[in-house]
């Protein structure tokens, strides 16, 4: 049975996304339907009051993240964290996109008194509200902003939070390529496709009918933060590629996603509002956007390894059973163990630092990138 507020998201949105198409001459890049289905205020998935984070469908949920998992997540993490602070001499950490506010939770109970301010940026007012409730023990340490400073100096994190910055989709047609995006289809929406200048990155071979996404909004994010960035650290753990996997030709039909009630379908057109929308990430496209723009890279591997370098079996010794058994999904290969991946990205730090990070000892990829 669907809530009161399911029934007007079902209803306004999608109301609210026909306007724009039709203010836009009948045809909307997917970008701009994807920002308006998951950012437009109240209405969007992330705007609204709906419960995204939890671990089974019986709660309302949709799907669930590592914070939820298991707290070794977040202390595992802190301990690079805490690397990057003394290896930048500052005491802040910024986190994008903080969920449930399970991270930023974990993160501060870790690192204690070396945080003297935590500062979470997210668009969404009513997970806001539910961070703010969950970190109020924390006092004035927890800030919110809006945007990113004009200059910041401190340690950025990011958890599966460029998964969800809208993409472009391309479509290949056997002859050239067309941007994908979406029209007013009856009371619903539909496909159409327009020529374009913007090809996939690499020389393919592409399959006709190939549809795959490009990510300049990811990348103009990085390339931002690496300009405000004066002094520090950040650290970003998504699911996705390097660029010759992302575009290989056997991955013709892209990565595009969804999810709602803990299941996953590639249909981003129904139940517009009521389910997240995500696209893997492109870690070579990251690695250059934050490179170009003068960061120096720490390293890229996969969330197992990253979490073994992090010293999370030595946390594990001090777990009970319900604290440590879902710590296989976090490192399992076939889990989330090897499809989410960490890049981190550094600025100004000590050079031991920069060459030898603790997340990157092992197992480092950046070679593949």
């Amino acid at each position: 049975m669907q809530s009161n507020e399911s029934v007007s998201v079902s209803a306004a949105l999608p109301r609210l996304i026909h306007e724009a198409i039709a203010r836009a001459g009948g045809w909307l890049p997917f970008d701009r339907f994807m920002a308006l289905a998951l950012y437009a205020p109240r209405l969007g998935y992330y705007a609204n009051d709906s419960r995204k984070f939890g671990l089974m469908p019986q709660s309302g949920s949709d799907f669930v993240t590592a914070p939820e998992l298991s707290p070794l997540f977040g202390q595992a993490l802190a301990r690079q964290v805490a690397e990057a602070l003394l290896a930048s001499g500052t005491q802040a950490v910024w986190e994008f996109g903080a969920g449930s506010g399970a991270l930023a939770e974990q993160l501060l109970d870790a690192l204690g008194p070396v945080v003297e301010r935590y500062v979470i940026v997210d668009l969404s007012g009513s997970l806001r509200d539910r961070q703010r409730e969950r970190l109020a023990r924390f006092g004035d340490r927890v800030q919110w902003a809006d945007t990113l400073p004009d200059t910041l100096a401190g340690v950025v994190v990011g958890n599966e939070v460029l998964d969800a910055m809208p993409v472009q989709l391309l479509h290949f047609d056997g002859a050239g390529w067309q941007e994908r995006g979406v029209v007013t289809d009856g009371a619903g929406f539909g496909w159409a496709d327009r020529p374009t200048d913007r090809v996939p990155p690499g020389d393919g071979p592409f399959v006709p009918g190939t549809v795959t996404e490009v990510h300049p909004q990811a990348e103009a994010f990085i390339a931002t933060l690496a300009d405000r960035l004066e002094r520090g650290a950040a650290f970003f753990l998504d699911y996705g590629f390097p660029e010759a996997e992302y575009y290989h030709p056997q991955r013709s039909g892209g990565t595009l996603m969804c999810h709602h009630a803990h299941l996953a379908d590639p249909d981003p057109l129904v139940l517009v509002g009521q389910k997240d929308i995500t696209a893997h990430v492109n870690f070579t496209g990251i690695a250059l956007a934050g490179q170009d723009a003068g960061l120096d890279v720490l390293g890229y591997t996969s969330q197992a390894n990253f979490l073994f370098n992090c010293g999370i079996l030595d946390l594990m010794q001090g777990g009970d059973l319900r604290t440590n058994l879902p710590v296989q999904t976090l490192l399992n290969e076939h889990e989330m163990g090897e499809l989410f991946k960490v890049i981190g990205f550094a600025r100004g730090c000590d050079p031991a630092f920069t060459t030898a990070a603790l997340g990157f000892a092992r197992g480092d990829r950046s070679h593949r990138l």
